[in-house]
């Protein structure tokens, strides 16, 4: 898809409300698409509606849980009578947990893959069919991780959710190549988004100093949700199937590709010196 000029084209966006979602869509707006937006969140959508509204878009913003498939029904019923098909699904909402296995209740397992993964699976389940139906092509974004390939103890119940969005991205690629439909799982390393500081800690996770010492780490790393955009937009464009973001993601895709093995290790010994300080 040519995005240098999406001008006559609607771009859907779920967790829309901050971090890499809002600033999605407004690189999405400012290369003339409308937009489709949704979130728990409403002043946070609400903001950023009113930032689309200003750089002249049409904006259609609903309340709406991705976890929920009906809710989820009736936001693509209502996308459907007011706006048509959308041309760009952006499957982006999600969650955090840090904690290891051991330290994830089935609370926890429940919450992250209804949101996480059937969130995705909803975004894809409504939106995608009237893609292939009106047969004009499109393009879907799934939001993914570099912890959609690397295994991580601190993020045992997030890693698994980022893996099976990669597995799913990669699926729905080569089922929809055939349709004339483009689908990205973006993979972010580490971004400095509102997650590091809403994200639950369980454990020695949730240990005195240890979300401040995150929160700190991802500031200083200095690398923006706005970023991510960018290359969102690029990724389209140049129809990438496993789009990594940020230095270490694009390193750590190459290392697993290379030898899985020295990249576990290598995450375990992470994890330890990380707990030995």
């Amino acid at each position: 898809m040519d995005v240098r000029n999406l001008s006559g084209k609607t771009a859907l966006v779920t967790g829309a409300a901050s971090g890499i979602g809002r600033e999605s869509a407004l690189a999405f707006g400012r290369r003339g698409a409308d937009l489709v937006i949704c979130d728990l969140d409403e002043p946070g959508l609400k903001e950023t509606e009113t930032m689309l509204r200003s750089l002249g878009r049409n904006v259609l913003a609903r309340r709406v849980d991705v976890a929920d498939p009906e809710a989820m029904r009736g936001f693509a019923e209502e996308t459907s009578a007011q706006v048509g098909v959308v041309d760009i699904l952006m499957n982006n909402a999600g969650v955090g947990l840090g904690a290891s296995f051991l330290e994830t209740s089935l609370e926890d397992w429940d919450r992250i893959l209804r949101i996480n993964v059937r969130g995705v699976i909803h975004g894809c389940h409504y939106f995608v069919p009237p893609m292939v139906e009106r047969g004009a092509g499109g393009h879907v974004v799934n939001v993914s991780s570099a912890a959609g390939y690397l295994p991580a103890e601190a993020l045992s119940a997030y890693v698994t959710t980022k893996y099976a969005v990669l597995g799913l991205t990669e699926s729905l690629r080569s089922e929809l190549r055939r349709r004339g439909i483009g689908v990205t799982a973006i993979c972010p390393g580490i971004v400095d988004t509102p997650i590091t500081r809403s994200t639950p800690l369980r454990g020695r996770y949730a240990e005195e100093g240890q979300r401040e010492e995150m929160v700190e780490a991802y500031r200083k790393r200095g690398y923006g949700p706005e970023r991510v955009a960018e290359n969102v937009l690029k990724a389209i464009g140049r129809n990438r199937g496993i789009a990594p973001v940020t230095p270490e993601a694009w390193i750590a895709w190459y290392a697993k590709r290379l030898s899985p093995a020295l990249v576990s290790r290598f995450m375990a010994w992470a994890e330890q010196r990380r707990l030995a300080r």
